[in-house]
């Protein structure tokens, strides 16, 4: 039986794990066995720079979180190494990322085990799926590139349309 002080560290670790879960906008659940030091180095740099907050984390400590802040339905993933990557601000960053360099390891030593986006949550199959969509910045950027021909369009007829009108004053 832990004693009484170990035991309140674990809650206050708990507790800390659930408010940053709450204060989440999306996660993703990693088994990380096998990738070296070098790659790790390089993924969590990658994740930094996305502003998401990238640490392992014991099984049964996630476990008592993840229910506190409702997101239960995740339990079966936590099994084996895990390490968890939250985002407070970016829905895909987490899935996006850790997508990515599962796909360049190949599935061999690194592997998507679940997620969560707004509080629902996702299989590995979903969070597979959430990597492929990109970030809001090219989303946006694609709705801008895909706006402005039409615009540019109705613009240059509108301008042949005044400049006809015109040419017909002067003639």
């Amino acid at each position: 039986m832990p004693s009484e002080k170990v035991l309140l560290a674990k809650q206050e670790k708990v507790a800390a794990l659930t408010e940053l879960l709450k204060g989440s906008v999306s996660g993703v659940l990693v088994d990380y066995r096998g990738i070296t030091v070098e790659e790790d180095t390089k993924l969590r740099k990658e994740l930094r720079e996305a502003g998401v907050k990238y640490f392992v984390e014991k099984n049964t400590m996630l476990r008592f979180a993840m229910k506190n802040a409702g997101l239960e339905g995740m339990e079966s993933a936590l099994e084996g190494t895990t390490a968890i990557a939250v985002s407070a601000d970016d829905q895909t960053a987490p899935a996006r990322i850790l997508g990515k360099f599962s796909e360049a390891c190949k599935g061999e030593k690194f592997n998507l085990k679940a997620g969560f986006v707004e509080g629902e949550v996702y299989d590995e199959a979903g969070v597979k799926a959430l990597s492929k969509i990109p970030s809001r910045e090219v989303l946006l950027a694609q709705l801008v590139g895909s706006l402005q021909g039409p615009i540019q369009k109705l613009a240059a007829t509108l301008q042949a349309i005044v400049d006809k009108e015109n040419g017909g004053d002067a003639a």
